[in-house]
């Protein structure tokens, strides 16, 4: 087999990948379930050349170039995703916010093609059963969906209640009760968002 035709099987195997990662983009992010876009798409293009090279459509070198190559281009788009310099956000999406201030966000539930049966069960799903008690429910990048209570609405810890607790928490926490900017969870940076978008 010649080297040419090698690379052209590694140019069709990174090809089909962008490919595919755009479809999944496009179909939104209920469609990767728990997966990240690419994971899936690795795991489906994988579980394709592997068939290939089983039932001998391709020879044994050509179906290895070709997962390499998705091996490669797959550990490079997670690396690009971890330095969040904002490529990222083109190769996984964003989270979406559908509830906000306790009421439904119809942009947040277009983008993602919910409707609000669907969000009422994912907010089910996550122990809420009044949904005025959720500041801001987000489908994040792998599909699930995410609650941040209202502080009222927060549940109660042992530290709550237990001053022993308390004063472990104290001294876990520095005495210090609330996050840094870089530890919370329901940050602009977070959700990937403008800062004044979170009101």
């Amino acid at each position: 087999m010649e080297v040419q035709e090698l690379l052209l099987t590694a140019a069709r195997a990174a090809a089909v990948y962008g490919l595919m990662l755009i479809v999944v983009r496009v179909l939104g992010k209920r469609t990767v379930g728990n997966f990240s876009a690419f994971d899936l798409i690795v795991a489906l293009m994988l579980g394709e050349v592997v068939d290939e090279i089983i039932y001998a459509d391709v020879r044994f070198i050509q179906g290895t170039v070709a997962i390499v190559t998705l091996a490669a281009v797959a550990y490079a788009d997670s690396l690009v995703s971890y330095w969040d310099h904002g490529m990222d956000k083109l190769l996984e999406g964003t989270p979406t916010i559908v509830v906000k201030n306790g009421e439904f966000n119809r942009q947040g539930m277009r983008q993602e093609r919910m409707n609000e049966k669907d969000v009422l069960g994912a907010l089910r799903m996550q122990g809420v059963r009044d949904m005025r008690e959720v500041q801001y429910a987000v489908v994040e990048h792998d599909g699930t969906v995410s609650v941040v209570p209202f502080d009222w609405a927060q549940h109660a810890i042992k530290a709550d209640v237990d001053p022993d607790m308390a004063k472990e928490r104290d001294r876990a926490l520095g005495g210090v009760d609330e996050p840094p900017p870089d530890k919370l969870t329901d940050s602009p940076k977070a959700l990937d968002l403008a800062p004044g978008q979170l009101r």
